[in-house]
């Protein structure tokens, strides 16, 4: 029997999932009545989605288009950090969304101090943008699982590499 058990607590984006879910939107924006005549661009490069429409009624349309695709492909839309609206020209705007891959260092000191907090009877460790939670005692490990879930911190959290 091991002597202590572990688990990481990672946020990772299927970038395939995230094409397809790109690939859906722009042919559902491309078929729907509501959008016929409007110049939409949704472009997937590196880790940004660039996204524009004729106006901001339009933007938001195609950023809650964007997000059920997302869902439907399970991608968590808390993967995607989206930035300030900005005006293009001729009226249309212009939004930029990043694929937020990993956790910062904010992020996972955040999540160690909750797990500190709770007096749960663990180590963590943070390893790049990778938290490693130890303890001797599954049922404590299982505990931190349950906290972690129960709160948000804006990221699409997975709990991997459970020994």
């Amino acid at each position: 029997m091991a002597n202590s058990y572990s688990f990481d607590i990672v946020s990772t984006v299927d970038m395939q999932e995230v094409d397809n879910a790109i690939n859906q939107a722009k042919k559902e924006i491309s078929q729907r009545y509501d959008f016929k005549g409007s110049k939409i661009e949704i472009q997937l490069i590196n880790d940004e989605i660039k996204l524009t429409a004729d106006d901001n009624f339009k933007l938001t349309a195609v950023i809650e288009v964007l997000k059920g695709k997302f869902v439907k492909r399970g991608v968590s839309p808390k993967s995607l950090d989206f930035g300030k609206v900005e005006e293009a020209s001729l009226g249309s705007a212009r939004q930029t969304a990043k694929i937020v891959k990993g956790i910062s260092k904010e992020k996972a000191k955040l999540i160690n101090t909750d797990i500190k907090d709770s007096k749960i009877k663990v180590q963590t460790q943070i390893m790049d943008d990778v938290l490693r939670v130890t303890g001797k005692d599954k049922d404590y490990l299982q505990q931190v699982i349950a906290l972690v879930k129960g709160k948000d911190y804006g990221l699409d959290l997975q709990f991997t590499n459970y020994r």
